[in-house]
């Protein structure tokens, strides 16, 4: 394992020590409301914390993008972390068991390692640039389905007042009807890393966050699956919309998308 993911993957377990600490004390948690569906958990920033702790320890010249305390560190540094404590915190709140640890580190703009964590599965998912992508330490790589019609996809929509929800509904009433089934499980993270490991076939989001994204998709490409915005293009850190499939899916999806003429929401 490359040295900067072996410091990555003990902030994310550190992390996700915190996120299952407090698991069986939700009811007295502090949340907070950072807009419309927007929260924030007091476990949200205590793990934060503790995750750019083990990172500065071992890094202290580098920057860290966090979802909870913004930038953080060296703002002229080559590298910088990108960091989501907690992705999928109100499926945390409400004791829904699919959230996540996600930790990635960029050189020069290039992402070069990262981790996703599942601290209730203990799942861990890594990926470094040019040497794979792993799920504890299996090689990992995109299904080999044919096309939409077979395929299983994976979404995600924010309900924060600021999006389109009809634009949303035409390009999930497509894909619904196109391929064997959609899946929502509230965290982009994991849903990355699950087409990373073949159980999507593809996934699609407007509007994510750099945290939300880097991580799942270095893992993505590793294990041999594509990444763009919802033009098929390399915009997808910058606008947040965001295409992840295995070669052949992504195609047919990013085609999907340009018919139905909804690039962004």
């Amino acid at each position: 394992m490359h040295p900067m993911l072996n410091i990555a993957v003990r902030a994310a377990r550190a992390g996700g020590r915190v996120l299952t600490k407090y698991m069986d004390r939700l009811d007295g948690l502090t949340v907070v409301a950072k807009g419309k569906n927007d929260f924030v958990s007091e476990v949200d920033r205590m793990a934060e914390a503790e995750i750019v702790s083990v990172l500065q320890r071992s890094f202290p010249e580098h920057q860290f993008i966090c979802e909870e305390s913004g930038l953080v560190g060296n703002d002229q540094s080559e590298y910088k972390w990108y960091i989501d404590p907690l992705d999928g915190t109100k499926n945390y709140l409400h004791g829904y068991p699919a959230f996540c640890v996600s930790i990635a580190v960029a050189h020069k703009d290039r992402l070069d390692q990262a981790v996703i964590y599942n601290p209730v599965s203990q799942e861990l998912f890594t990926g470094s640039r040019g040497a794979g992508a792993t799920l504890d330490g299996k090689r990992l790589r995109v299904s080999k389905r044919p096309g939409l019609d077979t395929a299983l996809l994976g979404t995600g929509y924010s309900n924060d007042g600021t999006n389109d929800y009809q634009a949303y509904l035409k390009t999930l009433n497509f894909f619904t009807t196109q391929c064997s089934g959609v899946r929502r499980q509230g965290s982009a993270a994991l849903e990355l890393a699950y087409v990373a490991a073949g159980r999507l076939d593809g996934y699609w989001q407007y509007n994510l966050k750099p945290w939300d994204i880097a991580a799942g998709a270095l893992i993505v490409r590793e294990a041999g699956g594509l990444i763009g915005d919802t033009k098929g293009e390399s915009n997808w850190m910058q606008s947040g919309n965001t295409i992840a499939a295995s070669p052949r899916v992504f195609d047919q999806m990013v085609r999907a998308l340009k018919e139905l003429h909804v690039y962004e929401i």
